[in-house]
């Protein structure tokens, strides 16, 4: 088991260096002599030469026959990983608290296409990103939700954009707290007839732990607390392509595997 690991080992001791790191990051977008590279990272020449070789050894990079040094496949592909590294790296206080609750491992492998997302802090701010996806979308929107805030702004929003063709895909927790105001809200701003129409698809799990919000614009992510809670108090949102996939591959992977929807299980263990 110990030889297993060696080769990995390393590898990271290599990487183990913010100067041999950012090496092989700019020459991932482009070539260069150690002479501009040592410019660039501010540093001398005798060191960045010394980490150039030493990244050749690892087989990371290569010297071409111009004197330039460029990435290697092998390099490519190690770069290709460090986004989840740098991901869970740079947001390693706020997961003291929290989990990834029961999302499969696939997109555990792939969390690093998130790396891009703003860290959201505070519920009314969470709020207000929410309504600014709502707002954006002019395709569709997918939910994955714990319990839908049914104030007017959101509401609203949603109803003014379903009704401008909007498709709206929705599933929802069945233990949800489902608050008294929801049927007066459905009833006022006729969501029903929505639902009726195939405007509105719904369906529900038995639980959530992870919320997604999403338009083909923008999204949000919301990770339960290492207790398994939801927490709608923080989020990551994001509009890179990377991110919108993520969120969407997850949306349908539960879309998949959700019940259908039935109203009187809503709120119910």
């Amino acid at each position: 088991m110990k030889d297993d690991y060696q080769s990995a080992a390393d590898d990271f001791l290599e990487l183990a260096s913010q100067q041999r790191l950012s090496i092989l990051l700019k020459l991932y977008d482009e070539k260069c002599k150690i002479s501009n590279m040592a410019k660039e990272l501010e540093a001398t020449v005798p060191e960045v030469y010394r980490n150039f070789e030493r990244l050749v050894k690892a087989d990371m990079i290569m010297k071409d026959s111009d004197g330039a040094y460029t990435i290697t496949r092998y390099g490519k592909i190690l770069c290709s990983q460090m986004s989840s590294m740098h991901f869970l790296s740079k947001n390693r206080k706020y997961f003291k608290d929290h989990d990834f609750g029961n999302i499969p491992k696939k997109f555990l492998h792939r969390i690093g296409s998130l790396e891009k997302g703003e860290h959201i802090k505070g519920f009314v701010k969470v709020l207000e990103k929410w309504s600014e996806i709502y707002k954006s979308a002019d395709e569709y929107l997918c939910n994955v939700l714990f319990e839908v805030p049914y104030t007017s702004d959101i509401i609203e929003i949603l109803a003014k954009k379903v009704n401008n063709g909007v498709t709206l895909r929705s599933i929802l927790s069945q233990t949800a707290i489902i608050p008294k105001e929801r049927k007066q809200v459905f009833e006022k701003f006729g969501f029903k007839k929505m639902v009726d129409e195939g405007k509105i698809e719904r369906k529900m799990m038995k639980t959530v732990q992870t919320v997604v919000i999403q338009s083909e614009k923008e999204a949000c992510v919301m990770f339960p607390t290492t207790r398994g809670e939801v927490d709608m108090s923080q989020a990551f949102w994001g509009k890179d392509e990377d991110f919108l996939e993520w969120c969407l591959d997850y949306f349908d992977y539960c879309w998949k595997r959700a019940d259908p929807f039935v109203e009187s299980k809503l709120g119910k263990e």
